[in-house]
């Protein structure tokens, strides 16, 4: 810094993309409704445009705050035939979980056009799911408990999507 001191700014205007973000997050029925929540939050901020969301979770507005006015909210039963034709429209299924053949997150170089699929917090990724997906991204664990929150875990994937692609 240049010797002035930091000035707070609330609520900075978002940065225009100059094109969407083809990235779709893929959710399961999810125990809380506070995950879901989050992940919607998460997208809008992200400037990711669609969230696939099982079950019947209600969106807490006090969570998910202005998200859901520019994140459109896909209602499903169940994840395996979108998934179908999401990869039949070109989009890499790409999951988020801890398996024998995952790559790390570290490591991992996200396809531009994606759909993330995360798992159910005690489950994980249906055993359904699991043949349909292109990738497998792991985040590292270094401590106790073995694994992320789901909503934490789809933040560190899609700050590291943003990243690689900053320009959307």
């Amino acid at each position: 810094m240049s010797g002035e001191s930091p000035e707070h700014v609330r609520h900075r205007p978002p940065i225009s993309l100059p094109q969407p973000r083809p990235v779709v997050v893929a959710c399961p029925q999810f125990k809380s409704a506070i995950n879901l929540s989050r992940i919607v939050r998460l997208a809008g901020c992200c400037g990711v445009p669609h969230v696939i969301a099982c079950g019947n979770n209600k969106i807490d507005s006090a969570v998910a705050r202005d998200a859901p006015e520019c994140v459109q909210i896909e209602r499903r039963r169940s994840l395996p035939n979108r998934l179908r034709e999401l990869k039949e429209s070109g989009y890499r299924l790409v999951g988020l979980e801890q398996t024998t053949h995952a790559i790390s997150l570290h490591e991992y170089r996200f396809p531009r056009q994606m759909a993330l699929v995360v798992g159910h917090e005690r489950i994980g990724i249906d055993a359904e799911v699991m043949p349909l997906l292109d990738d497998v991204v792991e985040i590292p664990v270094y401590g106790l408990p073995f694994s992320y929150n789901v909503a934490t875990a789809t933040t560190m994937a899609l700050y590291e999507y943003c990243k690689q692609y900053p320009q959307g």
